[in-house]
């Protein structure tokens, strides 16, 4: 397949795209800056520039290919609703340009929205939300597959991890515990989260653009989650730092703007996920990631 990728140069990019290359495909990376078009090239597929806010600058190029994985999103966290809206316009836009090809779509959201539905159960790929930032990109394309589009919709580990991961989730709780002196958990920390290798991440949208069927939920978690303490401890002892509980009132002065997430429990499921797209975790997980050197080589 010619394959139109958004984020080809971003983290989860840099998985995606060799996974794509090596099993064959042709791949075409979207780059809005010279920065961003050198990776992409680097990583050995073809380069596009424009913008993935501006649908105007690749719609010809994303519906020319046989399929498209869409992996930006603006990830500043400085208006959280103005990013989900500008996600929200991309998928519509691509949606509309593929409907009736029966071309593979492949989206991208986070399994910390499953949290929100029901906090402490076990997240399936088949629940849903009604609403909400983010969601409505869920929804709108999961219905694209009622107008001939082979969508599918990966719900990514808030932790997804490697040494391939410079400026997710675990980088920067690590820079907190850094400055903070000790790394932190609410509570008693027994809340979970889950977890992704950045590479079994790749090997995961690669299966999704190649034999998700349409209107399909798949979940990037390695497993069911671990236990917030225990990731705290693990990133904690690699540092030498002692690890302490805080309550919720300190949250957002410890963690900023993930004061409001790091409660959550999460516990998520992916036997639906192994089954559809013959997919298993094969690399290191995330508490064993944390006892390598790359997380604690400051930059």
């Amino acid at each position: 397949m010619r394959v139109f990728v958004t984020g080809a140069s971003g983290h989860i990019g840099s998985a995606v795209v060799p996974e794509l290359l090596q099993a064959g495909h042709q791949v075409v990376g979207l780059a809005r800056n010279d920065a961003a078009a050198e990776r992409i090239a680097a990583r050995g597929a073809e380069v596009h520039r424009g913008d993935v806010f501006d649908p105007d600058t690749y719609l010809d190029a994303a519906a020319a290919a046989d399929g498209v994985i869409h992996l930006a999103y603006d990830h500043s966290f400085t208006d959280v609703a103005d990013a989900a809206a500008k996600d929200l316009r991309v998928i519509q836009a691509v949606g509309e340009r593929l409907a009736g090809t029966g071309k593979p779509f492949v989206g991208t959201g986070g399994s910390l929205m499953l949290a929100m539905r029901a906090p402490g159960e076990l997240g399936l790929e088949r629940q849903t939300l009604p609403a909400g930032p983010r969601v409505a990109s869920e929804n709108t394309m999961i219905a694209l597959a009622e107008s001939g589009v082979r969508s599918s919709w990966i719900r990514l580990a808030p932790l997804v991890h490697s040494d391939l991961d410079h400026h997710g989730f675990g980088p920067i709780m690590i820079g907190i515990a850094r400055r903070k002196g000790f790394a932190a958990y609410l509570g008693d920390g027994g809340n979970r989260w889950t977890g992704l290798n950045t590479r079994d991440a790749g090997r995961l949208y690669r299966l999704a653009l190649e034999k998700a069927p349409a209107g399909t939920r798949l979940h990037g978690v390695e497993n069911e989650g671990y236990a917030f303490r225990e990731i705290a401890e693990a990133y904690g002892k690699r540092l030498g730092l002692p690890t302490k509980s805080i309550g919720a009132d300190e949250a957002a002065e410890h963690f900023g703007f993930l004061g409001g997430l790091v409660g959550l429990d999460n516990p998520m499921s992916n036997d639906f996920t192994r089954e559809v797209v013959g997919w298993e975790p094969e690399h290191a997980g995330l508490i064993e990631d944390l006892e390598q050197d790359h997380y604690f080589v400051e930059q």
